[in-house]
């Protein structure tokens, strides 16, 4: 019975959600009803992106950029915590809005000036200045690409917009998904290899050791293009020379749409997945699309030990998963309960396209519950009303502190069986740990 002193958090079961259906998703799981109460971001540390990659750190992504905020003073102050990881704060300059520039739109005429000065200011000339513009600039209406014309018009340096609208995370075309296309926008036609791809998704590497690179070298693949791995421009423009794309992250598809049609460069999606009998038979596939054998992979056999090994010495623990994480969170749920593990609760926001999980999630484990980081019935929430064993993911880490925990979030991107591995490497190493620690007491 619910203690009218403590209201529990809103939370209902993953087969709840299943009967509502993507069409009647609760309103206290949607951000476009519940952005109030946002504990991702404040774990991310999003707004400033001092930590994972917000548009701003995005937009420096390529080699030898430089980026000028138009903003008022918070979001410049925000972005003021750049400066010290990555050295990203040299490569940032700030054209403040005062309340009148706001109503009049006066700082529309003051852009390239401001740009032609920070570009001055440069030791060497930018390959690229990128104007990041916020959420006044959204209800203010500015073409930004008129801007940018205007700016390169002045200084001869190819300059593109970023957009940092919090407003329009829900639109078809949100601003992290925007900003993977913005980063590739200054690449021009090339003759292409056959023997290129480039891995699209991440502003973070492919984690080295992951099978995938191996893979691509057994089917012929011999230059792999990633833009976190480009040293400088001269690599950067090597990736238009790509035979295809490796669509990774979802997020990367509008990117890969503007490579086919500017490019003529064609794609192919991967996901990054946690069930190994899937990650198989999307290699299957994949060989299978580019009319090759797919070779042995020995990688699929480490995964399948660290998991066996885990789900053996802890068969019956309680798991949380958390969305911060390198990981689909109803997928990774998915994957621990059909590998025989007890997921309790997940920590996360459902959207309609997260149903395929859903619906098997719901046949397999109907009572784990959904918990959402949007609502501010999450300040009511107490550790010890339901406590787990073991929390994977910052926001999961985040709600159970006593609970043993693996991040599970570094910047290197952990893909297909290695990722596999890594996770229940990490979850065996943690348990180990706290076990240790108990025994110690």
């Amino acid at each position: 019975m619910q203690d009218k002193k403590h209201p529990l958090p809103y939370s209902l079961t993953i087969k709840a959600l299943s009967d509502l259906g993507p069409e009647q998703i609760p309103t206290e799981l949607r951000t476009d009803t519940q952005l109030i109460y946002n504990s991702p971001a404040a774990l991310d540390f999003n707004s400033p992106g001092a930590q994972g990659f917000g548009v701003k750190r995005a937009g420096l992504a390529v080699p030898g950029s430089i980026m000028m905020l138009i903003a008022p003073g918070c979001c410049g102050r925000n972005t003021k915590a750049l400066q010290a990881p990555g050295g990203y704060g040299t490569r940032f300059a700030y054209l403040m809005l005062s309340e009148n520039d706001i109503v009049t739109g006066k700082h529309l005429k003051k852009i390239p000036e401001a740009a032609e000065i920070f570009i001055h200011s440069r030791p060497t000339p930018p390959t690229v200045l990128m104007i990041c513009i916020t959420c006044v600039d959204a209800l203010l209406g500015t073409d930004m690409d008129r801007i940018c014309r205007q700016i390169e018009d002045r200084t001869a340096i190819p300059a593109r917009p970023c957009y940092m609208y919090a407003l329009t995370r829900e639109s078809r075309l949100p601003p992290m998904t925007a900003v993977r296309q913005t980063v590739y926008s200054l690449l021009k036609p090339r003759k292409k290899r056959a023997n290129q791809a480039n891995l699209l998704g991440y502003f973070s590497p492919i984690a080295p050791d992951s099978e995938l690179f191996a893979l691509l070298q057994k089917l012929g693949i011999r230059h792999i293009g990633e833009l976190a791995c480009c040293k400088d421009f001269s690599d950067y423009e090597k990736l238009s020379a790509a035979n295809f794309n490796l669509v990774l992250n979802p997020e990367a598809r509008h990117a890969a749409d503007w490579f086919r049609k500017t490019l003529n460069i064609p794609a192919i999606e991967l996901k990054r997945l946690y069930e190994i009998d899937k990650i198989a038979r999307q290699y299957e596939g994949f060989a299978r699309i580019i009319g090759a054998e797919l070779p042995a992979i020995p990688d699929r056999q480490e995964a399948e030990t660290a998991q066996h090994e885990f789900c053996t010495m802890h068969p019956s623990i309680a798991i949380a998963v958390g969305s911060r994480l390198n990981a689909d969170p109803f997928e990774l749920a998915l994957a621990l309960v059909r590998a025989g593990l007890h997921v309790k609760e997940i920590y996360a926001i459902p959207l309609p396209s997260d149903f395929f999980y859903i619906r098997r999630l719901a046949d397999c484990s109907p009572d784990t519950r959904l918990y959402t980081n949007l609502s501010p019935s999450m300040l009511n929430e107490r550790e010890s009303d339901h406590p787990v064993d073991l929390a994977i993911g910052a926001d999961a880490c985040y709600y159970h502190p006593h609970a043993a925990h693996v991040l599970w979030n570094e910047e290197t991107q952990p893909f297909g069986y290695q990722a596999v591995c890594g996770l229940f490497r990490s979850m065996t190493q943690t348990m180990k740990a706290r076990h240790r620690e108990e025994n110690a007491r």
